[in-house]
């Protein structure tokens, strides 16, 4: 593939811009969807409904893993374009050794405390007797291929940050194509039930790790591995970490609010009820990346012109961004509940499980038309480095306002306490993410910038 230079960000036309950096971001986000809806179909398909319960048991883990993954990856990916704008190249290499570094300290830990504890916190995030054994057998393999996880994602987000969207792209398509070869493999050819997925994902994770790591030892890539870069600098890791903070606090948050999910199903409905679910997450996070992959095109353009002092056109991107944003939530609101049992038949043939989680989709995404403004308008503050802001806008909706519906609501109305919380809590943080970015173009209006 041909350099991309990374330059360009200051001067080309935004629209250009955004359609070359985010089209190649939704492939990688749409793909990296389809990777986890792969194996809900396959589990669904080749072991059973209790085991799509059981898979959705591991989806609070696997949200606390991505946290620990975004501490660190989206806060170097910001600093990579920062740093590229203000034409600082050897900070943003050493950001890419700190990368490296954080990464296997953080990944090795987080594997060993969870494989210790790893019952107890599957029974915590709403396993029964019945979905347990699935859920232990996912995470087991998915914990040991943790490093591997980490490492991956972090490289990745750099690569894409730095001026290589589409090799980014390439990786994650790539991952893609290999876990749906081994899924079937391990599945239904070797007969390893859940396990088998867990499998495929981290194997293909791995040979996609192999060739993101050429790309930083390729001595033409625009910034690469160098001696030296690899030494831990505070000054880094705490402007890491506090960009990053943001993205992690809102996995954390996910976790949290898919352990109260699972729990308050699992009370008030059954096992089905949470395999429901898991369905449901699988198909509206489809959406929900599209619009990551809009704001992950947003981002590299948005941190090089305010590190370039280039305002106007960070507010040029962000309202590309919203439209677009906007645009795909509305059609994946449409497509939902035009057609929700054609959807769902996809992951099972289970009768009971489709009309559970037919009825689920309907109310979870009643609001769904809105969610794009909110994510993009959290994105746009991580991405120009207002981490208060975007910390802010990550908690509302998620702690203020989904959390005590989660926590009221199924006590008075079931299972429908459950979903509704999701529709009620979208709509108050809208309100809240629309008022803080009219407040902040309205200051940059003040300074005469927009």
């Amino acid at each position: 593939m041909s350099l991309q230079n990374p330059l360009s960000l200051g001067t080309e036309d935004i629209r250009k811009l955004l359609i070359r950096y985010a089209v190649p971001a939704i492939v990688a986000m749409t793909a990296a969807s389809l990777y986890n809806m792969m194996d809900s179909i396959f589990i669904g398909h080749g072991v059973g409904p209790l085991a799509i319960a059981g898979l959705a048991v591991t989806f609070p883990f696997i949200n606390l893993a991505a946290a620990f993954g975004a501490l660190v990856g989206v806060g170097a990916s910001t600093l990579v374009s920062v740093k590229m704008g203000q034409k600082d190249l050897q900070s943003a290499e050493a950001v890419l050794g700190n990368v490296v570094v954080m990464n296997l300290v953080i990944g090795l830990l987080f594997m060993s405390v969870c494989l210790i504890f790893l019952d107890p916190i599957l029974i915590f995030f709403g396993a029964s007797a019945d979905t347990l054994p699935y859920a232990r057998d996912y995470m087991k393999v998915i914990l040991y291929g943790n490093l591997i996880t980490h490492i991956y994602m972090g490289l990745n987000e750099v690569m894409r940050a730095s001026g290589y969207p589409q090799r980014a792209m390439a990786a994650t398509l790539f991952a893609v194509i290999i876990n749906g070869i081994f899924n079937a493999l391990f599945i239904f050819v070797l007969d390893m039930g859940i396990m088998g997925a867990a499998l495929g994902t981290i194997c293909a994770q791995f040979m996609a790790l192999i060739g993101v790591m050429c790309h930083f030892f390729h001595k033409k890539s625009y910034i690469r591995f160098q001696h030296g870069i690899f030494r831990l600098k505070m000054s880094i890791v705490g402007s890491m970490l506090a960009i990053g903070l943001s993205p992690f606090l809102m996995n954390v948050c996910s976790c949290l609010i898919v352990m109260l999910v699972n729990n308050g199903l699992k009370n008030y409905g059954g096992d089905m009820y949470i395999g429901a679910y898991g369905i449901v997450n699988r198909i509206v996070f489809l959406f929900i990346m599209i619009v990551m992959g809009f704001n992950q095109g947003m981002q590299p353009i948005a941190g090089y012109n305010y590190g370039a002092r280039q305002v106007e056109r960070v507010v040029k991107v962000l309202k590309y961004t919203i439209l677009c944003g906007v645009s795909v939530t509305s059609l994946g609101f449409l497509i939902c509940q035009l057609f929700p049992r054609a959807i769902i038949s996809l992951f099972t043939t289970d009768t009971e499980l489709i009309n559970i989680a037919v009825h689920g989709m309907r109310l979870i995404l009643l609001l769904l038309p809105f969610v794009g403004l909110q994510m993009v308008s959290t994105s746009f503050f991580q991405s120009v480095g207002m981490a208060g802001k975007a910390i802010f806008l990550s908690l509302t909706r998620q702690l203020i306002y989904l959390l005590p519906c989660l926590l009221i609501l199924p006590a008075l109305y079931g299972t429908d306490g459950v979903w509704l919380s999701f529709p009620i809590a979208d709509g108050l943080a809208v309100l809240t993410s629309s008022s803080m970015l009219w407040w902040q173009l309205k200051k940059f209006r003040q300074h005469g910038i927009v």
